[in-house]
């Protein structure tokens, strides 16, 4: 008797429904992909206990007849593939035929669809045809799920919370709606309204409708291309990172991904400007040729390979430097003192009142002024001049740590020894990228012992450290002396240096990547070298190092990403001390 069957298609989509069902976000994203794909400006998610018991998606696409309704819960019936090489020339979000099916075997699925001729109803419940008839002819489609994995008890029972389903959902609906910009999206929780776009197709205005204002106005736009890549999209500036990447949203061709090559680009791009654990705010939109993409490695289709990663990794990389490196990014203390989370009447007729516009305006026009309320003449920076003109003139020292500075603009308050590490940093990174190496001899040589392991992780980094300038040779069992070490070591601090650079080698530093290799040298040992808090200097030290910070590249923020300076400018000092009232 054989032993080998093929299973029912039930069944079949029973297995599916694993794969592409995880949970009710599983479920939205694929009913609102097949509406995006069907050309619809306008979706309405709306949910019943974050999910759990209603999931309704409802557009204003081409909508199906009744032919294609009912065998679009076919397994593998698609609209957007037909011939082996479409899987190159992948256009469309959906295109396995798997969702629907999967969808409807594990749970009731009501579908109302019609391309605006005849409408058809059909009910499936546990994979079985309930009932097909006629329906409204609403052009669209409107899909309903409920009983979600009644008939899978063990799904059911890892249903997180009702919180938690609706977290996910408005998550991943927030990326969609960036996405696509120019579809209205309407998100709604047992009769609430969750989050509204209006498909203005401005993506500036939908990171507003979803960050509020305190983030949009803070986003600088980055445009840039090559031959195999097109990019678009906002970043933030790093006064309001995160505590995860959860905000580090990209898109390739109109897909949203969670890609670690692009995380990491975008990641790298912002170093030095922020702490290692913090990450920026970023939305970032990817054109590339399909062929290049490859979006079949995963049932969520969120997962892809690229190709040319390393072409894109650069541009991103360069894409963002330049776009930091153009603006002024002096945070304001004022506005920092303010969380503005999500679009709220209050806030921003408060924001209307604080601007002194006049408050006739109607509802429709506050709000677009609140959205234009940016410091629009930042993205016209194009050199990074304005930092390296500012003159600062030192007037005291608070807690012996912050040099308070003045001009005709307001007053500043600058980390003394964040100020110091971002100079001392740009000094170190210059010196070792110089072609020319220059070693001073030591009148003392300095003798070095390890031990066994540490020696072997030395000695494989001998020749790199001699191409930095270390007069070094081995001397004895495990020591080494050092004769020499290059001109940009610290005077007075040149042995507590160089085992640093050992420890840093010591402890997992190679030099596969000679960059980063010498940024993380030159990193360590600005902060070595620097002035630390609670250190008094004088005015002609203050001056001084107001000067160097001013000339600096990244005057923001040291080498580990901390703030150097903030500012209170006139107007926010007479609005703190009530001199002005609007």
């Amino acid at each position: 008797m054989a032993k080998i069957k093929v299973m029912n298609e039930i069944l079949a989509n029973k297995i599916a429904a694993g794969e592409v069902v995880e949970k009710c976000a599983s479920i939205v994203k694929e009913l609102c992909e097949n509406s995006i794909d069907a050309e619809a400006k306008n979706i309405i998610i709306n949910l019943l206990e974050g999910g759990k018991k209603l999931i309704e998606v409802i557009d204003d696409g081409v909508g199906m007849d009744k032919n294609d309704a009912i065998l679009s819960f076919s397994r593998h019936a698609t609209s957007k593939l037909y011939k082996d090489d479409d899987l190159f020339f992948i256009n469309t979000l959906g295109f396995r035929g798997e969702a629907l099916p999967s969808i409807a075997s594990v749970s009731k699925t009501v579908m109302e669809t019609s391309d605006g001729k005849v409408g058809t109803k059909i009910v499936i419940e546990g994979g079985k045809l309930k009932e097909n008839s006629l329906s409204k002819a609403r052009k669209g489609t409107k899909i309903s799920v409920t009983k979600l994995f009644y008939n899978t008890p063990a799904r059911l029972k890892y249903l997180k919370s009702d919180q938690t389903e609706l977290a996910n959902c408005v998550s991943f609906i927030e990326r969609l709606a960036l996405a696509y910009p120019n579809i209205a999206f309407t998100l709604t929780n047992d009769n609430h309204l969750v989050l509204k776009t209006n498909g203005s197709n401005d993506l500036l205005k939908t990171i507003h409708e979803i960050y509020g204002l305190n983030v949009s106005s803070k986003m600088l736009k980055i445009e840039s291309s090559n031959d195999d890549f097109d990019l678009y999209g906002y970043i933030c500036k790093p006064e309001i990172l995160k505590s995860n990447r959860n905000h580090m949203i990209s898109m390739v061709n109109d897909r949203v991904i969670k890609n670690n090559d692009i995380n990491r680009a975008i990641n790298d791009a912002y170093y030095t400007y922020k702490p290692d654990i913090k990450f920026p705010i970023v939305v970032l939109k990817i054109n590339a040729d399909p062929t290049l993409v490859d979006v079949n490695i995963h049932p969520t289709k969120q997962d892809i390979k690229i190709g040319k990663v390393n072409v894109l990794y650069d541009l991103i990389v360069k894409t963002i430097k330049d776009a930091l490196y153009k603006n002024l990014l002096i945070p304001d203390a004022y506005l920092r003192t303010k969380e503005v989370t999500s679009l709220d009447k209050e806030q921003i007729d408060s924001i209307v009142k604080e601007q002194n516009i006049n408050y006739n305006e109607t509802e429709a026009q506050k709000e677009q002024i609140a959205l234009d309320l940016q410091d629009a003449p930042l993205e016209e920076k194009e050199n990074n001049e304005e930092i390296k003109k500012l003159v600062l003139y030192p007037v005291g020292l608070a807690h012996g740590t912050y040099i308070i500075a003045e001009n005709e603009e307001g007053v500043y308050l600058i980390d003394q020894h964040a100020a110091q590490e971002r100079v001392n940093y740009e000094r170190n990174m210059a010196f070792l990228r110089s072609k020319k190496v220059s070693t001073t001899s030591l009148l003392i040589p300095i003798t070095i012992e390890l031990s066994t392991s540490e020696m072997l992780k030395v000695k494989k980094e001998e020749e790199h450290l001699k191409q930095l300038g270390f007069d070094m040779m081995e001397f004895g069992v495990n020591t080494y002396v050092f004769k020499g070490h290059p001109t940009w070591l610290r005077s007075g601090y040149e042995e507590e240096s160089i085992r640093k650079i050992i420890d840093l080698i010591v402890g997992g530093l190679t030099s596969i990547d000679p960059v980063k290799y010498n940024e993380k040298i030159a990193i360590t040992l600005a902060c070595k070298m620097s002035i630390k808090a609670n250190m008094h200097i004088s005015f002609e030290a203050m001056e001084e190092l107001l000067k160097e910070l001013c000339a600096c590249d990244n005057p923001y923020n040291c080498p580990h990403g901390r703030p150097t300076i903030i500012k209170f400018s006139n107007y926010d000092l007479e609005r703190m001390f009530k001199r002005v009232m609007n």
